[in-house]
């Protein structure tokens, strides 16, 4: 016994104190790092179907406005007015292909018959005779042709490019379905997703999130209206200078138009190209119309009607857009703006509130 009559308190049992078990904790952090692990692999051979998702679910959202004012304006159904966005849809596609195909064709065929007399035209140029003297090209480009090699390769760039195309088709054909989907129950998943809230605070996340679904279908029709303004001025312009192919080139400016940064540079592009395999010079007189108005549309068309759209500034549309397709691509730029936009909703109407209140 201790001096001053002090007692020592003993574990029970009379053991000393426990040690951790190392091993156990090794396992367990071992086990959780492998699931991760696992879990990231999933996710990484899943990308494509969460993309089609995504892609899906975003356009449900932003075709969500033209139903609701089906609705009320013609009185229709839900299921009515989504069959009637559907069939414009398809219409609309039809037309496109209607339009592409034809042209796209006679075009390639008329290369391949007129492809002789072009490169006897070639040769007889100077500068194509100089390239000839300096670097064979007739010969290298026969040693190509007769090469044992150059069916299988043939073969297998046509291969390719079938599959690329098959899996294009693949992809439009799903995401069209999502689409659908999601639009006949998007009402559904919105309020299972309210749900998740507490009752406190449901009321205000629910007027956030109708918001934020507003302003994507806004985002959605703004694109609709820079495209089918910029279609409109390409058609007038190419059936002014006389072009054959004016309504083609000019769907195909629309369409191009989606694609949020580069989508008029690629329709200005593939216009000009058509337009100078038939008159070089006009060709180059509708590249100079196409920069001109791309500049209008960039800093005049563009910004008024997102800003109207989406309420956030040029700036932070350009960053968004450029920040979205350097992570996802072309599906990330056309996310990225509707994004901004619901991050500065939740800024204005939850951060910066509680930050004043402080």
């Amino acid at each position: 016994m201790p001096s001053g009559g002090e007692l020592i308190a003993l574990p029970a049992g009379g053991n000393g104190p426990k040690h951790p078990n190392y091993f156990l904790l090794g396992f367990v952090g071992a086990l959780g790092v492998l699931t991760a692990w696992f879990l990231t692999q999933a996710l990484v051979g899943a990308r494509a179907v969460l993309v089609y998702i995504l892609v899906a679910l975003f356009l449900a959202v932003g075709l969500n406005p033209v139903i609701e004012g089906l609705r009320r304006r013609a009185r229709m159904p839900r299921w009515g007015a989504i069959l009637t966005v559907c069939l414009t849809l398809v219409f609309f596609a039809a037309v496109f292909v209607w339009t592409i195909v034809p042209p796209l064709t006679e075009q390639v065929a008329s290369f391949a018959t007129n492809l002789p007399d072009t490169l006897n035209d070639l040769q007889n140029t100077p500068f194509f005779a100089d390239l000839e003297q300096r670097y064979d090209l007739l010969d290298r480009f026969e040693g190509v042709v007769t090469a044992p090699d150059f069916g299988q390769q043939l073969f297998g760039g046509l291969v390719g490019v079938g599959q690329v195309v098959f899996n294009s088709l693949f992809a439009t054909f799903t995401v069209l379905v999502l689409t659908l989907f999601f639009m006949a129950s998007l009402p559904a998943i919105l309020d299972v997703s309210y749900r998740f809230v507490p009752r406190s605070s449901r009321d205000g996340v629910r007027r956030i999130g109708d918001e934020i679904v507003r302003r994507i279908g806004s985002f959605i029709a703004g694109q609709l209206v820079v495209a089918v303004f910029g279609g409109v001025v390409a058609f007038f312009f190419l059936w002014a200078i006389g072009s054959a192919y004016a309504l083609t080139l000019a769907l195909v400016v629309a369409v191009t138009a989606l694609i949020p940064l580069v989508g008029t540079t690629i329709g200005a592009l593939v216009a000009s190209l058509a337009v100078a395999l038939g008159n070089p010079l006009l060709g180059l007189v509708t590249l100079v119309f196409f920069l001109v108005y791309q500049q209008i549309e960039s800093y005049v068309i563009s910004p008024r009607v997102m800003r109207h759209a989406v309420d956030v500034a040029p700036t932070a549309n350009i960053t968004a857009a450029l920040v979205g397709g350097a992570l996802m691509g072309l599906v990330g730029a056309l996310l990225a703006i509707p994004t901004a936009a619901a991050l500065t909703i939740i800024l204005k109407q939850v951060v910066f509130p509680r930050l004043e209140r402080r």
